[in-house]
């Protein structure tokens, strides 16, 4: 059983700033992707910023020069660092990775944690 737990989320000002956490536990092989998504009332999910193993990063547009993904592969965990939080940031943000579970004969599996809520008032 592989599972995404996300940790981090909260109410802040406008301009503040927080940090997510999402680790992967379970019986995993290895961790491909991972990323973060988020989720706006009456919107879509839209990627937000990816990580590769090896550290190769991917932002969306609006949180460029904002926001900052990192990895820590021995704790099979992946950060997001948010500043200068904007009201237009508030969504529910899911934690995404590819990962090939132990026993899968070498398939990868997109999972997915339960969503962390983050709130930015003006």
């Amino acid at each position: 059983q592989v599972q995404l737990v996300e940790s981090g989320g909260g109410l802040v000002q406008a301009g503040g700033s927080l940090r997510l956490s999402c680790a992967a536990s379970g019986s995993i092989f290895s961790i491909n992707t991972m990323g973060w998504y988020r989720q706006a009332p009456g919107k879509q999910r839209e990627l937000v910023a990816s990580i590769e193993t090896g550290g190769s990063t991917n932002y969306a547009e609006f949180v460029k020069g904002r926001f900052t993904i990192s990895r820590d592969n021995a704790k099979r965990t992946v950060y997001l660092q948010m500043n200068s939080l904007k009201p237009e940031d508030t969504a529910l943000f899911y934690c995404n990775a590819e990962i090939i579970p132990i026993g899968s004969a070498y398939h990868g599996y997109a999972y997915w944690g339960q969503g962390t809520q983050v709130t930015v008032s003006s």
